[in-house]
């Protein structure tokens, strides 16, 4: 968890938001310690987690977490975490592996279907964030590293966008928890796919960190940029985005910002 970010949102594990939208998005560079940041942050609020980990391993994202005062382990064994290992599970499919394990359908059973419905992933969610009776976390989050993955094994842009419609109704309207999203994106890239799911996501955020890197290239002291775009309601003008610019350099367990600017536009 990164504290500079935290005052950068007004965020604090003390008193985290609820029924959110937060889109990270990445252009030219990796903006994985953005969901590390929020992966530690809604462990150490007392959330409940459903994390789909579609691009590493446990191990990787648990390495990373205790250098940022947080275990993985710890928050599985007591049931603040329901952790979806991607790659596992991937390969488990295709060698007929994982229903022999678990006696029940693979979240990801669209990857070995002809079609690419993603039912079976949203009722991982579902159950994995519905409270039980014994339950006493503060909310429930879904976090999602990275969402590209999905059209990468074969899923359609509908059914992806179907699937975080479908997980914004019962986790941010009906839970009143959080759903935080990370996707790829390049506005030069031929992926039309992608691009449209991007931008789709883009239109139904209420929180969008966008990290850019430098168009320079690599550089000792600044490491990239990142826009803060938030939606407001306006009263005259209707739903604006305000828009902060910093540049960012990441360093061991911390990340420094440099503020650019702050601008609004009117939707």
């Amino acid at each position: 968890m990164f504290a500079e970010l935290n005052e950068l949102l007004d965020a604090s594990p003390q008193r985290p938001d609820t029924g959110k939208f937060t889109l990270l998005r990445d252009t030219r560079t990796d903006g994985s310690f953005l969901v590390h940041h929020f992966l530690s942050f809604y462990l150490r609020a007392g959330c409940k987690v459903c994390f789909v980990a579609l691009l590493q391993s446990f191990s990787h994202y648990n390495i990373i977490a205790q250098k940022l005062g947080v275990s993985l382990t710890a928050a599985k064994e007591r049931g603040q975490l329901v952790f979806l290992e991607g790659l596992k599970s991937c390969l488990d499919l295709w060698f007929g592996e994982e229903e022999k394990q678990s006696g029940q359908p693979s979240p990801l059973q669209f990857i070995s279907e002809s079609a690419s419905d993603l039912k079976a992933l949203f009722d991982f969610v579902r159950v994995s964030l519905t409270p039980a009776g014994s339950d006493s976390w503060k909310g429930p989050v879904l976090l999602v590293d990275d969402l590209s993955v999905l059209l990468s094994l074969g899923a359609t842009p509908v059914a992806v966008l179907d699937f975080i419609h479908y997980c914004r109704v019962v986790v941010c309207s009906q839970l009143k928890g959080n759903i935080v999203v990370l996707v790829h994106s390049n506005e030069d890239s031929e992926d039309e796919e992608n691009e449209l799911v991007v931008n789709s996501l883009c239109h139904h955020s209420d929180l969008i960190l966008w990290v850019e890197g430098l168009v320079t290239g690599f550089c000792k002291d600044v490491h990239g940029q990142i826009k803060i775009i938030r939606r407001v309601s306006l009263e005259l003008t209707g739903e604006q985005d305000v828009v902060q610019i910093y540049q960012y350099k990441i360093q061991d367990k911390n990340v420094t910002f440099f503020a650019r600017g702050l601008s609004a536009a009117v939707l």
